[in-house]
């Protein structure tokens, strides 16, 4: 139970981002500045992290393996710091395709269109792996795209109400967050999830210094207002998740962490509803509860089989 609400925490810290950031547009801040406040914040956290954890491994000794004690223990390569800042790169992109979209369409659908990557992973490790796709997969990508079409509320207000850049931006998001889910697992898994961590995000962090150079830091707009937007940022979208997520997946398997993470679906378009007072229909509600029975399926259908083939062995 411990580690199943420790990925229900991640998630849940995942749902709040989009709202933080439709305040932070709203007080004026561009997107450079609210993705380069968030990774900055979230990289120095990552690095504290990973400093007192070696800190207290050096000073207490290694506890065994699997303790957040080790950390810092394995001395990495140039090559494996090369591949985990890469790594990184796909979180970045993420996050600034997905904050765009926020500027075009409202806070409750740009995280429907974000949650899209469940089905595109499926694609891409298909597409990977040259193998055709279950039909229990098929059952639950017709099930996701049908609650997505409810829940975008295209039955209440048209397609065409809806801006086909913003639309566009939060598809993208979605295939960007479907790569880096498949990237992240391959790259250095060895290493302690502290230390990974901290290097990826250090990658994502230097693209986005890169894309937009952090004159924030310079010219006072991150005393002006932007360092509380991106504390918030930095602490519940580029630190907690990704730490989160490494103690309490291997725990609990992915199948399940599939179910518990679609929490920051409901998460998120009810701060819409409650904090920016955005109109959520009955509809809306529906196809929401519609995909997250699409995410729920396909470990419900194992589950079942499982039990069946107990049965009757």
């Amino acid at each position: 139970m411990k580690y199943r609400l420790t990925v229900l925490l991640g998630a849940v810290c995942y749902g709040v981002l989009s709202t933080i950031v439709t305040k932070a547009y709203g007080q004026g801040f561009e997107l450079g500045e609210v993705v380069g406040s968030q990774l900055m914040t979230g990289c120095l956290l990552a690095w504290a992290l990973s400093a007192y954890l070696g800190w207290k491994r050096k000073r207490k000794g290694s506890e065994g393996p699997g303790k957040l004690e080790d950390s810092s223990g394995i001395r990495l390569s140039w090559k494996q710091r090369g591949i985990l800042l890469a790594a990184g790169t796909p979180t970045a992109v993420t996050g600034l395709l997905y904050y765009q979209s926020l500027h075009y369409v409202p806070n409750s659908l740009a995280i429907l269109l974000l949650f899209q990557f469940t089905w595109m992973g499926t694609l891409i490790q298909a597409i990977g792996q040259r193998k055709r796709p279950s039909g229990t997969t098929v059952l639950t990508l017709a099930v996701l795209l049908g609650g997505t079409v409810l829940a975008a509320g295209i039955l209440d207000q048209g397609a065409g109400s809806f801006s086909g850049r913003g639309v566009a931006f939060g598809l993208a998001a979605a295939l960007s967050y479907s790569l880096f889910i498949w990237v992240s697992g391959k790259a250095a898994p060895a290493v302690h999830p502290a230390s990974r961590s901290a290097w990826m995000i250090t990658g994502g962090m230097l693209l986005v210094f890169l894309l937009f150079p952090p004159s924030f830091l310079v010219d006072g707009t991150l005393w002006e207002g932007l360092l509380p937007f991106g504390l918030l940022l930095g602490l519940f979208g580029a630190f907690l998740p990704p730490l989160l997520f490494a103690i309490g997946v291997p725990r609990i398997g992915e199948g399940l962490t599939g179910i518990l993470g679609a929490a920051e679906l409901p998460v998120a378009v009810l701060l819409s509803a409650i904090v920016l007072h955005e109109h959520v229909s009955t509809w809306q509600w529906a196809g929401i509860l519609l995909v997250l029975l699409g995410v729920a399926l396909p470990e419900l259908v194992r589950r079942t089989s499982r039990q069946a083939n107990a049965a009757t062995g």
